[in-house]
């Protein structure tokens, strides 16, 4: 039985090809969808973007017939541009564009023949206004990944005290059957003495579980203090890893990981050119406007945890090779919002992007695509922590790429659960 589905703008704004993805259900999208559509085409910021592509694509399905009627979808639905009409209904003053959706569902409902009547959005209330009129309402769920069941990353293996001491002798241990993912990171526990364990990553070239690379003494002082730390450093210092995910509440280390890494990496090994780093520019509460200055003034309070923990690294001493100082005057780290990175292409350098919990699933694209030769990408943050307003736990950018690159053998990603900054960000972090 065929649906009708009814779109709204943040559905657009979010997926511009959301409309070929309803398989052979009808979908409509209000003329009210259109203006607001019309509002965002001349931003230039990746809403601006959508909007312009979801223009350019409604453009191209008119010309192949009549819109207010209806032209059919590659999938077997029909698309067409829907507007209230002149019923009596309690919305008859709409005024708002969620009403003026609302309006028109509620009309499609009583005369349309293909029920149930659906109203897509990503906006809570207007689903919850849908269901108080009678309607039936959904989130758009095309690109969403259970978070309950997200990739940890880590698993537990226990063998026999002969398996234990092959992985010793020889340094590696064949696996049989596996269920690993690519680069799983694997406790191995010795069966005869649960308390003898190896932390071990699953090499998938090999089929065998292999010793995890060790933290070298340049960055002693910022050593693993848990169990997932020291999976995620090993992603972070292994050359075959292009791409490492590394997802933890606030407190529990990511950001100071991979800049300790990343710093290692390019200043002491000299694998890479340079450390790059960049972040979303979207504020957390209420945004304080524009900013003056350069464009290195302007990125100041949006970098500022990137320079803590470079000032842990360096014990404070900004003219150490680790400090801030020395590393912008060497041209070793460049520090970049990520509004300008299409269109470049960045190779052998060292970037992590932090907070990328707020991307959107293409623009985390955007963001890999400019990866050029000889270059790793670390994207660390808190799925739970999310600032933007179009994506949420289980539709941005990091789950997006953890889900898809998780039997990829040049990507690693492990989950910090264990928060170590202090008992205070612990405790608020659980509690709050």
């Amino acid at each position: 039985m065929k649906k009708t589905y009814i779109l709204d703008t943040n559905i657009l704004l979010h997926d511009p090809g959301a409309i070929f993805h309803f398989e052979d259900n009808n979908v409509v999208i209000p003329l009210k969808v259109i203006e607001e559509i019309d509002k965002f085409k001349r931003d230039q910021s990746e809403l601006g973007r959508n909007a312009r592509e979801v223009s350019r694509a409604l453009d191209r399905i008119r010309e192949q017939g009549n819109l207010s009627r209806g032209v059919p979808l590659p999938g077997g639905g029909v698309l067409r541009i829907g507007f209230p009409g002149s019923s009596t209904h309690i919305l008859d003053h709409a005024k708002t564009a969620d009403d003026q959706i609302l309006k028109l569902s509620v009309e499609l409902n009583e005369h349309e023949e293909e029920k149930p009547i659906i109203v897509v959005s990503k906006d809570i209330n207007l689903r919850l206004k849908a269901d108080a009129l009678g309607l039936s309402a959904e989130d758009y769920e095309t690109d969403q990944v259970n978070v309950d069941e997200l990739f940890q990353g880590h698993t537990e293996w226990v063998i026999t005290p002969g398996q234990m001491e092959i992985f010793r002798t020889q340094g590696q241990l064949g696996v049989e059957d596996t269920t690993f993912s690519a680069n799983q990171y694997v406790m191995i526990i010795d069966e005869g003495d649960v308390t003898h364990t190896i932390l071990t990553r699953y090499d998938k070239a090999l089929n065998c579980v292999v010793p995890l690379v060790p933290v070298p003494d340049e960055i002693k002082n910022i050593q693993p203090r848990n169990r997932e730390q020291h999976y995620a450093m090993d992603a972070l210092l292994n050359d075959d890893i292009k791409l490492v995910t590394v997802i933890g509440k606030a407190g529990t280390g990511k950001t100071l990981l991979a800049v300790a890494a990343a710093l290692h990496k390019t200043i002491d090994q000299k694998s890479f050119r340079k450390m790059l780093i960049c972040r979303p520019t979207i504020p957390m509460g209420k945004d304080i406007g524009f900013l003056p200055g350069t464009l290195e003034e302007k990125l100041t309070p949006w970098m500022q945890p990137i320079y803590d923990a470079m000032d842990l690294i360096s014990n404070g001493k900004r003219t150490s090779r680790f400090g801030k100082d020395n590393m912008e005057e060497n041209d070793k780290v460049g520090i970049e919002p990520l509004t300008y990175i299409r269109g470049r292409s960045i190779p052998n350098q060292f970037i992590v992007v932090d907070e990328a919990q707020n991307l959107s699933p293409l623009e985390a694209k955007t963001v890999l695509t400019r990866v050029g030769p000889g270059t790793k990408i670390v994207l660390t943050g808190d799925i739970y922590q999310i600032d933007n307003p179009y994506v949420d736990s289980m539709s941005n950018g990091l789950t997006a790429i953890v889900e898809k690159f998780r039997s990829e053998a040049i990507a690693a990603h492990i989950v910090l659960n264990r928060g170590v900054r202090s008992e205070v960000a612990d405790l608020a972090a659980n509690l709050l």
